[in-house]
């Protein structure tokens, strides 16, 4: 008999022992016979097993419920059943003084914890949690001598598969352990030890312990309970790995004690009978006899603990998978979602499901195509040998029938359904911190939802309630809340009164919020906080930002404070450098106040300190720079005339504007500057119409005597960006054209790169419109710009002559 068919046998004994019982009994009388302590040994978030566990805990009628997880929780066990608290959601606790400690324990609709506190809520029975507290598992321990052994390592005594009994029991058949020996014996151990789901699957004859699981658990097509055989085989799994050492197996054995304490406490209460819902790995050790409890008593003594909080917060399908680290993952949590909550023809709801999701992307699915999806994943299921069609028949379905075979298609139904983005909801009335509280009533007053899928959202700065979103995304990420991230927006516009954010809320933000709620209990006031508490220590350019980023957050309080540390920084640093990488975010954090109206004052001052400052030591920062320095200089430089136009007033010839141009004059004829800031440097006073000889200091910086390197720097520093100039000025064009053409082979190999680099600035139209006119030879026109421009101007203003005319007439 092959191992497959003895596992059908066994499973089909069990169901018919099962189903025995259940005639020969009423419920009352089962429960009585079964004794004091029922244990049901579940896979975490199996939907099968959740179904499976409700039937059984109608049948046994337990009067107290114990469910692994932190008892330390237990007072948050009344909101389950509240309609506002929608799974998936997460226990969440923490150690007050030191948020970063935290540790979730995640619920699905489908998770048998979840359904097994959701039955004890709904018929008024003891619900309690019974694993190790949250206080002991997050506390501080010093490493021991355990910790040198691997937690996957089994130990050497234990025993290898022969227990002394007469024969072997079914699962010693199943799992080969009565006639395995050696290396193979070994393997065996080990892997049990590892996953032992895995084990079972193996010795069921799959290859795969989630096909294996749903065909015998998920996928069962009759009414027995699983528990009685799940509790045996992971007896065997037990004996056949024997005591697991190292840290895991220490930690495994304060757990099982701890459990079997609270069984004991639940017995002394005079409960008679007590449910267990626990991993079925642990099932074995937990059911009577508990044994005394003496042994259970000394392993726990001593155990370290700490102070802890604990909340319900809001958890994500995807972050139940296995895909995101989570130790008790699974790879397909919204189908799972979807056998437990469509039980009744599950195929035929899901294809239809899928065909909904590839119609709104456009894709055509028709009812036809659903029906032969249908047809066709049955059909694989039966050729398979499976009582139930498996998310592998419905994907390989949906891959040839409704995809056409388009991979990318398949993986987005994959993303969306088979792992899903649903995110549970918690009540306003779950204990939390107040800057929770606070976050929780400024999202929904500006009609903000939390979602697990990263979307765009464009704000218009115009608009009030889109002002308000802004400072608050602003303010949160001071907070280092990672919920709104600047992005890019579709919508093609200029502007400062535009904003676009990428919100995307994942539940590890909940520790980020409980950590920064040592600022402050609401936004506004943690933010002022967090950003009073950076003053102190930071440079120039870190203040600078700081500056900018508070402005846009709407912090007035915190705003006066750092214009007060920037301009001590600023009196004390003599860096030009750290002066010109400063002034940028000053200046567009004057010019975008202006926007919000806010008063910047005080800001724009602080900004026209630096650029003197930095127009009194521009000189000594730009002498004897080696090629890398220039450059860096040169992009300071850039950046320090774009604020300088930002903070400028209009007709201000007297201003900060003026002096800094009159800096660039200066500089701009010195012969040791650098061949790239002095292209740029005329550039500038070129765009400025200080400069009206171009084509000559051109010619002068490609006449022979210089190197073809130096050449190609100048040229660099002007043309960069300057597409416009070489397309409109012939002169400057004939120019440029005439040193390319005149270099020899090799200094044409050499100035290639820094030339490509230059023209590379430019857009693909631009090269194009200035290939074109090199191509058609465009000559140096022979009337000045000024004549040429009212000979085109004459017939408009002739025009315009007659209309004025005509009306003085009338």
């Amino acid at each position: 008999m092959s191992l497959a068919t003895e596992q059908g046998s066994l499973a089909a004994e069990q169901n018919s022992l099962a189903a025995e019982q259940d005639l020969e009994h009423e419920p009352g009388q089962l429960a009585d016979a079964r004794g004091p302590v029922e244990v049901f040994g579940i896979r975490h978030h199996g939907p099968g097993s959740a179904r499976s566990l409700v039937a059984a805990l109608d049948a046994y009628a337990p009067d107290c419920v114990l469910v692994e997880g932190p008892p330390d929780a237990d007072a948050l066990l009344r909101f389950v059943g509240d309609e506002d608290l929608v799974p998936p959601v997460a226990l969440l606790a923490y150690a007050p003084e030191e948020p970063r400690v935290a540790a979730f324990w995640p619920f699905a609709g489908f998770s048998p914890e979840w359904q097994a506190v959701r039955w004890a809520r709904r018929h008024d029975v003891e619900v309690a949690f019974c694993d190790l507290p949250a206080s002991a598992t997050l506390a501080p321990r010093e490493a021991t001598l355990l910790d040198e052994v691997p937690d996957d390592e089994p130990d050497e005594d234990a025993p290898d598969g022969d227990d002394g009994t007469d024969g072997p029991s079914a699962v010693d058949l199943l799992l080969g352990a009565a006639t395995a020996r050696g290396p193979e014996a070994e393997a065996r151990r080990r892997l049990a030890s590892r996953d032992p789901l895995a084990a079972l699957a193996q010795a069921g004859g799959y290859d795969d312990a989630e096909r294996w699981w749903e065909d015998v658990v998920e996928g069962r097509l009759d009414s027995s309970s699983p528990f009685p055989l799940v509790l045996e085989a992971m007896g065997e799994l037990r004996r056949l790995v024997g005591q697991r050492r190292g840290r895991h197996g220490e930690n495994e054995a304060r757990r099982e004690a701890y459990m079997r304490q609270t069984i004991r406490a639940a017995l002394k209460r005079g409960r008679t009978r007590v449910a267990v819902v626990c991993g079925a790995w642990h099932a074995p050790v937990l059911t009577a006899p508990l044994g005394p409890a003496a042994p259970d008593a000394r392993l726990l003594r001593g155990l370290p603990r700490r102070k802890v909080v604990c909340t319900w917060v809001p958890w994500t399908h995807r972050r139940l998978a296995a895909a995101s680290g989570y130790g008790a993952g699974i790879t397909s949590p919204g189908w799972y979602a979807h056998l437990f909550e469509a039980p009744d023809v599950p195929v035929t709801r899901w294809l239809t499901a899928v065909a909904g999701e590839l119609r709104g992307r456009d894709l055509p699915v028709s009812s036809a195509s659903v029906i032969e999806a249908v047809r066709l994943a049955e059909t694989l299921a039966t050729l398979r040998g499976r009582p139930l069609a498996g998310l592998t028949e419905v994907t390989d379905a949906t891959r040839a029938v409704l995809c056409d075979g388009d991979e990318l298609a398949l993986r987005y139904v994959t993303d969306r359904l088979v792992v899903g983005e649903r995110l549970g909801d918690v009540p306003a009335s779950v204990p939390t911190v107040p800057l929770e509280a606070d976050l929780l009533a400024t999202t929904r007053r500006l009609r903000l939802k939390r979602e697990p899928t990263a979307r765009a959202l464009d704000l218009d700065l115009r608009r009030g309630i889109d002002r308000e979103r802004s400072q608050l995304f602003h303010r949160l990420r001071l907070l280092e809340l990672g919920w709104a991230k600047p992005g890019q927006s579709d919508v093609q516009a200029t502007g400062t009164f535009r904003e676009t954010w990428r919100l995307a809320w994942q539940p590890e933000l909940a520790v980020a919020v409980v950590e920064a709620a040592v600022w402050g209990t609401t936004v506004e006031s943690a933010a002022t906080a967090r950003v009073a508490s950076v003053v102190a220590g930071q440079s120039l350019v870190e203040l600078a930002t700081t500056v900018e980023r508070c402005l846009l957050a709407g912090l007035p309080d915190a705003l006066a404070r750092l214009l007060e540390a920037c301009a001590d920084q600023a009196a004390r640093d003599a860096d030009v450098v750290h002066l010109m990488e400063a002034l940028p975010a000053l200046a567009r954090a004057a010019r975008y106040g202006d926007v919000r109206g806010t008063d910047t004052g005080a800001l724009r001052q602080t900004a026209e300190v630096l650029v003197r400052r930095t127009c009194a030591g521009l000189g000594r920062a730009t002498t004897g720079l080696d090629e890398d320095s220039a450059v860096r200089v040169r992009d300071l430089v850039d950046a320090v005339h774009a604020a300088v136009g930002l903070l400028a007033a209009e007709g201000d010839d007297g201003g900060v504007r003026a002096e800094w141009l009159a800096t660039l004059q200066a500089l701009a004829d010195r012969r040791d500057l650098a061949p790239l800031l002095q292209g740029r440097l005329t550039r500038l006073l070129v765009d400025a119409e200080l400069v009206d000889d171009a084509p000559e200091r051109l010619h002068r910086a490609l006449s022979y005597g210089s190197p073809a390197p130096t050449k190609a720097a100048w040229v660099e520093g002007f043309f960069t960006d300057g597409a416009v100039l070489l397309v409109h000025d012939p002169a400057l064009r004939a120019l440029l054209d005439g040193w390319v053409r005149g270099l020899a082979d090799a200094e044409f190999t050499d100035v290639l790169p820094l030339v490509r680099r230059t023209f590379g600035t430019f857009s693909t139209a631009q090269r194009r419109a200035l290939a074109q006119r090199l191509a058609h030879g465009d000559p140096v026109p022979s009337v000045t710009g000024t004549d040429r421009l009212a000979d085109l101007a004459a017939p408009a203003l002739a025009t315009v002559e007659t209309i004025l005319a005509a009306g003085r007439d009338a």
